[in-house]
């Protein structure tokens, strides 16, 4: 006696090979929304969980300070605070050095290493070497990113300036620090590893060198668990007031953190919106093959119902054929994800100064993915499944009924126009079957709109290029100075040799505050008439400078919650640190970084300072570039330089790099699923007019008049299709670059002719090999069999 389960299993095998090519098809498609949620779900729990392991071991702090100068007796006070659980005071310092072979100028913080040589917090990771060791003067240890970009080991040996005065620094160890996962220079938006690094000398050398003996500069804190962060950035910033603080703050708004945080959240809506995509195309194709299965097998589904079969082992029977197709593209996905994950969390450590990477992609969400997959899929085919098996078996062993047909309305409007014969059939075909040619269409569409949204992001890297690093700056070099100076300091700068053309500019550290919202950032002060640095709008029009207000981007307004006219708080974090009232009286787009202006008149009056200005944005000859370069960084004033080209490198060699990667992928399974759903809706039609096509071959019809009604048919679809899908994708891409927006950058949304070009290239090719397969098909059709009725 045969099992009931394993007929119908041998049977599931059987079709489900019949149909390889379309199943295949379908596979794949489940198998791009899987591989894009698993690569971003372990590059994102990957990272969360080597930063979590790292902060912990590393001990890295919780809040931070920094001051300009406080006696080391104070630290008791500060130690009395309540809810100060560890605190870690040190010195800190800038520094100009002279790489080996590297001409251009290069900039370093130092930070101070306690006498036992590992601080009680942010504790440094050794890679080769050792720590310096007290005594033993001008050691230091460089942090990996610095070493590696200038092939540093231990026992190397190169100048710096420091404080103004030149000593010979001994490299003794490469290490890294929770505190400098994300390393950028001061005031910088991207990393670059070439012309700033971090170094940490022994606490009496630096303190020496510093002029600092017997104080300290910065302090890091960590919080008991029972007391909150704000409580304790009061009380410090109360303690350090007289010393100069520029503001106590928490981890959230610690450079390194920030940006880390952002990137994360960024790969968990990855992990979420493409893979959305992705299963609704799967699903619309699930729905179409197992709707074209079930009908063709009316009266196998009657014999099935009259030896027996319920229908719920019937619909059992046709849901395992949807679960066997969705396992086979769960596992390949899989595969795919961890592989590309794994790839992508590599690359994201070639800026993220981790020691090591803990790949863990925890089992609950590959079984979370594993439900969802299944049940997406079975969503997809269960109401086909469900009105096959619906059917009585004495209705559903006779053949569908022919369908009523009648001159239609479109047939009547273009009734004047000379068809050809196969073009009417064409044209009857899409207006007495409208819902089956919309679904046809909207299958390409979907196609169309995931390779869009895969591609467009190119367009939009390239215009945040062009507009950051040729509209907006200007600048070959900006020179920060260590402190402000008259901005008639310019004129001895313009007057060097190579230099073409000086303009001064002040930033000023700052708390910006709109009642309970607040955001440290900086407020930039440009002169009127400034040739060298603009802000721009949307539409990449210069933006005049408000007289007396202050001019925020468009992403900085939304943090705080405001637009012009509304007033802020700005709390100068230098000097004497006063607290001032300013009109927000413009809002502007920027896509690179969150920016206040205000005209440099402005803020020096805000400030109650004259003309002061301390960054100096420099044109220069290219043949003195190299002298402009040596000039600058040994200027005592100067505390470092950079350059237009090198901020152009930073961006391709990091943001560009991971984002754009992160992009091909996307684009490549876009690719696939278009491929997928073209070839299963030429296959279909293949499928649905074999009787038709060779009831015409049989008439007389030559092999090019059948094809001519086949792939006619099929290419009025793609024309419609890709224009709709055009639009999708359009409206995709604008949810998506909404959903990233972050602080470092925010994709503008730049749809190209190109890319369009691309979306519909792909789709088009895709519909190209499915026809050359499905032509060979057609002149294959056994007459016979194709016209052969059931009784």
């Amino acid at each position: 006696m045969f099992s009931v389960s394993g007929v119908l299993n041998t049977k599931v095998v059987r079709e489900l090979w019949q149909m390889k090519g379309p199943v295949l098809a379908i596979a794949f498609v489940i198998a791009g929304g899987v591989a894009v949620c698993v690569m971003s779900i372990l590059s994102y729990s990957t990272l969360s969980i080597t930063r979590a392991q790292y902060y912990e071991q590393y001990r890295f702090g919780e809040v931070f300070a920094t001051i300009k100068r406080a006696p080391v007796h104070r630290l008791q006070q500060m130690k009395s605070i309540p809810g100060l659980a560890e605190l870690s005071d040190r010195v800190e310092g800038g520094a100009k050095l002279r790489m080996p072979g590297f001409d251009e100028p290069v900039s370093a913080r130092i930070i101070s290493l306690p006498r036992e040589g590992q601080p009680s917090l942010n504790r440094l990771f050794v890679h080769r070497g050792r720590l310096p060791s007290p005594g033993r003067s001008a050691e230091v240890a460089v942090i990996g990113s610095f070493a590696e970009a200038h092939d540093l080991k231990p026992g190397d040996r190169f100048p710096a300036i420091i404080n103004g005065r030149e000593q010979t620094l001994t490299v003794t160890g490469v290490v890294e620090s929770p505190e400098f996962i994300f390393v950028i220079p001061p005031g910088g938006l991207l990393p670059d590893f070439q012309r700033f690094g971090v170094l940490w000398m022994s606490r009496d050398d630096l303190a020496a060198a510093m002029e600092m003996e017997g104080a300290f500069n910065s302090v890091v804190v960590r919080v008991r668990s029972d007391h909150s962060l704000a409580s304790v950035i009061d009380a410090l910033d109360r303690t350090l007031a007289p010393f100069g603080s520029t503001g106590a703050y928490a981890r959230v708004d610690q450079v390194s953190h920030r940006f880390l945080n952002d990137d994360l959240e960024q790969l968990k809506i990855m992990a979420t919106l493409l893979p959305a995509i992705f299963m609704s195309v799967a699903m619309f194709l699930l729905n179409v093959v197992i709707s074209r299965l079930v009908n063709t097998q009316r009266d196998i589904i009657a014999v099935l119902k009259a030896f027996g079969y319920t229908t719920r082992q019937v619909g059992l029977h046709y849901s395992k054929q949807v679960l066997v197709i969705a396992a086979l593209g769960l596992v390949l996905g899989i595969g795919v994800g961890l592989w590309l994950g794994r790839a992508m969390s590599e690359l994201y450590m070639e800026f993220y100064r981790f020691p090591g990477l803990a790949y863990q992609l925890h089992p609950v969400w590959l079984l979370l993915i594993t439900v969802l997959t299944f049940l997406v899929s079975l969503l997809g085919g269960w109401r086909a499944i469900r009105q096959g098996t619906a059917l009585p078996p004495a209705e559903a062993m006779r053949p569908e009924g022919p369908a009523r047909f009648t001159v239609t309305t479109a047939e009547s409007w273009l009734s004047g126009i000379r068809w050809s014969q196969p073009s009417r059939m064409i044209l009857r075909q899409f207006a007495r079957r409208p819902v089956r040619a919309g679904l046809s269409i909207i299958g390409v569409a979907m196609a169309t709109a995931t390779v869009l949204v895969g591609n467009f992001q190119f367009d939009s890297v390239s215009l945040m290029v062009q507009t950051q690093f040729a509209s907006v700056q200007k600048q070959d070099m900006t020179a920060t100075l260590v402190d402000p100076v008259n901005a008639a300091a310019l004129y001895g700068i313009q007057r060097q040799q190579g230099v073409r053309f000086a303009e001064g500019r002040r930033t000023v550290p700052v708390k910006l505050i709109n009642g309970h919202r607040q955001w440290r950032s900086a407020l930039t002060g440009i002169p009127k008439d400034a040739e060298l640095q603009f802000v721009l709008n949307e539409h990449l029009e210069s933006v005049p400078l408000p007289v007396g207000g202050v001019l925020l981007t468009d992403y900085l307004a939304r943090e705080l919650n405001v637009q012009p006219g509304d007033w802020l708080t700005v709390d100068i974090l230098e000097g004497e640190r006063r607290s001032v009232q300013v009109q927000v009286t413009a809002v502007t787009g920027e896509f690179l970084g969150t920016g206040a202006y205000m005209r440099i008149d402005s803020l020096n009056r805000l400030l109650g300072n004259g003309p002061l200005i301390n960054q100096i944005l420099l044109t220069n000859d290219p043949d003195d570039e190299t002298h402009v370069f040596r000039e600058l960084r040994d200027t005592p004033g100067v505390a470092g330089v950079a350059t237009r080209r090198a901020m152009l490198e930073s961006f391709y060699d990091t943001l560009g790099k991971t984002f754009l990667t992160f992009t091909f992928f996307n684009s490549l399974l876009g690719g696939i699923i278009a491929f997928g759903v073209i070839y299963n809706t030429i296959r279909i039609s293949l499928a649905e007019k074999g009787r038709e096509l060779a009831s015409l071959r049989v008439l007389g019809y030559t092999h090019h008049e059948t094809a001519h009604i086949l792939f006619g048919e099929v290419a009025v679809v793609l024309i419609a299709g890709i224009g709709v899908g055009w639009l999708i994708g359009q409206g995709l891409a604008y949810w998506l670059t909404t959903a990233m927006q972050t602080e470092l950058y925010r994709v503008p949304l730049i749809i190209t002719g190109q890319t369009l070009g691309i979306s519909a290239a792909v789709v088009l090719v895709s519909a190209l090999v499915s026809g050359a397969v499905a032509w060979r098909r057609l002149r294959a059709l056994d007459l016979v069999a194709v016209l052969k009725t059931r009784e």
